[in-house]
This record gives structure tokens, C-alpha cells and sequence, in this order.
């Protein structure tokens, strides 16, 4: 690992760090509620800056009364506001889910398209978001870029370039397509998404209790000592992390 690593070693290791996060996490998942490539869209765009909790708790009463492009495209700005008030950010969020709809009836029949390059041109959706729906709804491989992801690249060492280009999320994108094999790219961005709240968080991560430990060159940016790094592990398959992270050492 490290600058002394060649680019064959790091897709192995990436793709090695790829089954273990699938072991780890086999009920990764999008834990956006949604029942349709639109619901998925206004979903992700609520997303921003909010929990999924959060947007789980509010989609609800704005699917009940917003079900079509069409029903977006005529809504009043103030009552989507309303609805969508706790997500943050509501109105900014209700302008782009009214433009959304408006452009799609303009431009593609009422329909969310299935590619990158028209849904990026969509009110409220880049690259990030696009991903999103393109993996979830559209079976489509897709890389999402989150927080998370823009975390555990950088502490694997699966990034390269300067400070600027580690942030840059584009580029991160494009240096793990590379490395991760397209047929699993959006199982593996859920993944990381789940190994980033459960196992290695912002703060602390629970080192000592990784599965991934051997393979990370971040080693000891949290608590290596197991007992201590254990107590750090969230979810409801703490038992079988831990068994996991034993049996990777």
C-alpha cells in the first residue's frame, strides 16, 4: 500500500476490499423508501443534507398527493414547501422538484429517463444523484459519491492526485470505476455507505473491530484495541462484524 503501490496491487486490493464489504454488509441496501423511479429522484434530491430517516418521515404525504411529472409540474411552490419543510432546505428543494417535473413532461413524455447524460440535465440532479437513481431504479451500475464514500476512498488509499482532487468527487468517481468491477458498482456504493455508518465513522472509527483493517492504509486513525473498537460498531449485525474482522486478521 502507499506510493509504492502499483496500479495492478491496488485494483486487487480495492476488489479484495470490495468481497469483504459484501460479506460484511449483505443487507446493504438504498434505504430511500420510494416505489418508482420518480419517488426515487424526489427522494434523493430531499436527501441532501437530511438523514434518510428524515426523508423516509416526509416523502410519505408528498407521494400521497403528488404522484405523476404532471402533479409536480402544476404544484403550488408553498404547499410542496410545507410538506417538505423538515427535510431543510425546502424551498430551494421544492423549486427543483416543481422545475423536475415541468422539464419532464416538456422533454420526455412525463417519464424519468434511464441514462446519465439526460438525467444530469434535470432540475436538482447531478452525477451523485443520477447514480442513485440509475443503480436503484434502472438496474443501470452506478458509483455514488456521498460522504461516506469520499471518506473510505480517501482513508483506503484508493484516491489519488492532491488534496484538491482527493474532495473532488467526479474524479473519485472515475478513479474507482477503474478499480471496482462495473456489474457491482452500486452493491459496493451501498456498501460503503453501510461500513461508513457502522464500522468507519468521521470521527472515530472502530479500527481495532474492521474487517478491512489488514487492507487499510488508515490503520489506526481510530481505536486499535479490540475490546474499545467494538463498543464504536452500530447496527444490528455487530455479532457477525466482529466475528468477520477476527477472522480477516
Amino acid at each position: 500500500m502507499g506510493k509504492e503501490e502499483s496500479a495492478l496491487a491496488k485494483k486487487r486490493r480495492a476488489r479484495k476490499i470490495s468481497r469483504i464489504l459484501a460479506e460484511a454488509h449483505p443487507d446493504a441496501h438504498c434505504e430511500l423508501d420510494y416505489s418508482n423511479p420518480l419517488e426515487l429522484a424526489i427522494a434523493t434530491i430531499l436527501s441532501a443534507q437530511c438523514t434518510d430517516v428524515r426523508v423516509n418521515a416526509t416523502t410519505p404525504a408528498l407521494f400521497a398527493r403528488y404522484k405523476t411529472a404532471a402533479d409536480y409540474a402544476e404544484a403550488a411552490a408553498a404547499d410542496v414547501e410545507e410538506i417538505v419543510r423538515p427535510t431543510g432546505f425546502y424551498r430551494n428543494k421544492a423549486n427543483s422538484i416543481i422545475r423536475l417535473g415541468q422539464q419532464l413532461i416538456l422533454k420526455h413524455g412525463g417519464e424519468l429517463p434511464d441514462t446519465l447524460e439526460e438525467l444530469v440535465k434535470l432540475p436538482g440532479i447531478g452525477r451523485k444523484t443520477a447514480n442513485v437513481i440509475l443503480g436503484n431504479a434502472f438496474a443501470v451500475p452506478g458509483l455514488t459519491v456521498d460522504t461516506h464514500m469520499m471518506r473510505l476512498a480517501n482513508r483506503w488509499g484508493l484516491v489519488d492526485g492532491t488534496d484538491a482532487a482527493r474532495k473532488d468527487a467526479v474524479r473519485i468517481e472515475f478513479q474507482l470505476a477503474e478499480l471496482i468491477e462495473r456489474r457491482d458498482w452500486t452493491m459496493f456504493s451501498h456498501r460503503v455507505i453501510f461500513h461508513g455508518r457502522r464500522v468507519c465513522s468521521a470521527r472515530k472509527p472502530a479500527c481495532g473491530a474492521c474487517p478491512i483493517a489488514r487492507l487499510c492504509p488508515s490503520y489506526g486513525a481510530g481505536p486499535t484495541e479490540p475490546d474499545e473498537a467494538r463498543k464504536l460498531l452500530k447496527g444490528d449485525r455487530v455479532a457477525e462484524l466482529i466475528a468477520l474482522a477476527e477472522a480477516q486478521a
